[in-house]
């Protein structure tokens, strides 16, 4: 399967809750855990293995902003835009990362794969602002060109590693 995703995999995860409905959302959480996103042959797979309509495994899927249907990046950027974040410039710092991952339109991902750029309302580092994470990781008092090295800094890891 050209998307990376082992059904095999799939049904081991859906298979250790006992294939039980009362576990969608745990089951769900963990295949995305794996994957980074909940492909939509995924979805139905869920469906069929729990015995429910796929309509069903979608409305939670779509429900939950911690979901997501879209594959992401190795990195996952997140820029605060909480009240603090965003009188301290955090709309720049989203604005640089985008031009520099050169992301257009609704595009969160970058071409190569590596980077996932999201907003959030609040990372709760409001005395950290301006703030983001990636993968997790807090970066206080950011810039836009603080911002920029530490993504460019990533990638030469990983051409490095890659190398």
């Amino acid at each position: 399967m050209s998307t990376g995703i082992s059904m095999v995999c799939v049904d081991e995860i859906i298979d250790s809750y006992g294939a039980q409905r009362h576990y969608l959302i745990a089951i769900m959480q963990d295949i995305q855990a794996e994957y980074k996103y909940l492909d939509p042959i995924v979805l139905e797979r869920i469906a069929e293995k729990l015995n429910i309509g796929v309509a069903k495994v979608y409305s939670v899927a779509t429900f939950y902003e911690n979901f997501s249907l879209e594959a992401k990046g190795k990195y996952i950027i997140k820029v605060c835009d909480g009240t603090a974040c965003h009188v301290r410039k955090s709309e720049p710092i989203y604005k640089a990362l985008r031009a520099y991952l050169g992301l257009e339109g609704k595009q969160k991902t970058s071409a190569d794969r590596l980077f996932t750029l999201e907003t959030v309302a609040c990372l709760g580092a409001c005395s950290l602002a301006p703030a983001m994470t990636v993968n997790d990781e807090v970066y206080a008092k950011m810039t836009p060109e603080t911002a920029v090295e530490l993504i460019e800094k990533l990638k030469r890891k990983e051409e490095f590693e890659n190398a």
